[in-house]
């Protein structure tokens, strides 16, 4: 069974069990330390949007705000002043759009769930942001490779997620218990991804992580 399981980032099937728990099974690839869910164990969409209903994510919360300045901040010394940018996986209560906004930055969204506007994929842009978005993804590459194709020379993707550290338990870890959760990155893993899209790979924290196309 395991065998015939390719690795979602980089397609090998050189992967073994990495974690078992009462719900799921982890894999990780030996060839780019990628860890993941296998698909049998994938929420549905209609599964996906409940949970993600109960997110809330209100615009004036101070303290969401701080949280997503850990990504807002670093990014507005990467790219020039009135950017075009994109919010993709821009949830329920889009609060990150609104904050680049005020800094004078135009912003269009996109969500598979709630704003699920297509005609931004004919579009380019300075900027596009995946903030606790890559640890949804079921096709990683695919998603990556079509916002990479959309960026403008000097152009970054900006993300936000919890990678794994060598400081993490990962039996512990509250992170890998949402179930919508089904890819997790390490240092080495996003380097690979970086590669792979032909990108420069600048990791500012262990949770925010920026992709340039020089």
């Amino acid at each position: 069974m395991t065998e015939s399981i390719a690795c979602p980032l980089c397609q090998s099937k050189n992967h073994s069990l990495f974690h078992k728990d009462q719900h799921r099974e982890y894999f990780q690839c030996s060839i780019c330390s990628y860890v993941f869910v296998p698909s049998q164990y994938h929420l549905s969409e209609s599964e996906e949007k409940l949970r993600y209903d109960t997110h809330n994510n209100d615009s004036e919360d101070a303290r969401y705000r701080q949280f997503l300045s850990q990504l807002t901040l670093p990014l507005q010394e990467l790219i020039p002043e009135e950017s075009v940018g994109l919010d993709f996986g821009s949830g329920p209560g889009p609060t990150l759009s609104l904050m680049l906004e005020e800094e004078g930055h135009q912003v269009d969204l996109f969500d598979k769930h709630y704003a699920k506007d297509e005609s931004v994929f004919n579009k380019e842009f300075d900027f596009i942001t995946l903030t606790e978005v890559i640890e949804h993804l079921s096709d990683p590459i695919f998603e990556l490779e079509r916002l990479a194709s959309m960026l403008k020379p000097k152009g970054c993707i900006a993300m936000m997620t919890q990678t794994m550290t060598q400081e993490i338990d990962f039996k512990k870890w509250y992170y890998k218990n949402d179930p919508s959760h089904v890819g997790f990155h390490n240092q080495k893993s996003l380097i690979f991804l970086a590669n792979y899209l032909g990108l420069e790979s600048i990791f500012h924290s262990d949770r925010v992580i920026f992709f340039i196309n020089n």
